[in-house]
């Protein structure tokens, strides 16, 4: 079975580096653009340690409208990153937490976010020399 196993992981290598995700036509793109999508990173992010309603996870992410939040619940919900769980009481109680599948991908994520926040002085300035060279 761990021969198996690692087969699989080898098929899977050699797939995206023969370029299956650059392929047009790769399913896989479908999930990653979802995926990677700012909101979609923020939520897994929000979602680390907890269980949020909707007004909950909308205030701690910041700036993310309640139309855009809700698309975003919704494709990670189709995608089974997001489990919505509603509760039959007046007035409606709906909650959101991450599924094995979202806290798997978010451990990934992580890594992304801590890079970032490790990185960003070093981007600011980047950022600030590139405009001052007036390379706008």
């Amino acid at each position: 079975m761990k021969k198996e196993s690692a087969q699989s992981l080898s098929t899977l290598s050699e797939k995206f580096r023969r370029g299956e995700l650059l392929n047009t036509h790769c399913p896989s793109r479908e999930v990653l653009k979802r995926l990677t999508s700012r909101w979609s990173l923020l939520v897994l992010v929000a979602l680390e340690e907890e269980t949020l309603r909707f007004g909950e996870l909308r205030r701690k992410i910041g700036g993310v409208s309640e139309r855009m939040l809700a698309q975003t619940l919704r494709f990670m919900e189709e995608d089974g990153f997001v489990e919505r769980r509603a509760w039959e009481v007046v007035p409606p109680h709906v909650e959101y937490c991450l599924s094995p599948l979202g806290q798997e991908v978010r451990a990934q994520i992580t890594g992304l976010a801590d890079w970032i926040e490790m990185n960003l002085h070093q981007i600011m300035v980047n950022r600030r020399g590139w405009a001052q060279d007036g390379k706008e």
